[in-house]
């Protein structure tokens, strides 16, 4: 298992099976299971927009930026990834609400 609590930055981290089950969780995020949920059904939502692409243009992560934190999701071995990370005390107007790669 990746350990997520070495990322720069992080604040706090969830990692989720694909139905959205809590297999390791800490920090501001520890045991958080309305989070858990609300990413399980993003990542899922996002598959259904893609069906039809190619395996190619599949997302690799998808980012929700706040203004004071992010929280980054990537899929990897059949988990659901998540790490919530802070972010510069700068504004952030310019950059989309989701990113998805």
């Amino acid at each position: 298992m990746l350990n997520l609590e070495r990322i720069p930055d992080q604040v706090g981290y969830l990692v989720l099976t694909e139905d959205g089950a809590v297999v390791a969780s800490g920090g501001e995020l520890e045991n958080d299971e309305h989070l858990a949920t609300n990413i399980t059904e993003l990542v899922y939502t996002s598959e259904v927009l893609e069906q039809g692409s190619s395996p190619e243009n599949k997302f690799q992560k998808i980012t929700v930026v706040y203004d004071d934190y992010t929280l980054g999701i990537c899929l990897s071995n059949k988990r659901i990834h998540v790490v919530k990370r802070r972010t510069p005390n700068q504004q952030v107007t310019d950059a989309p609400l989701v990113d998805m790669n």
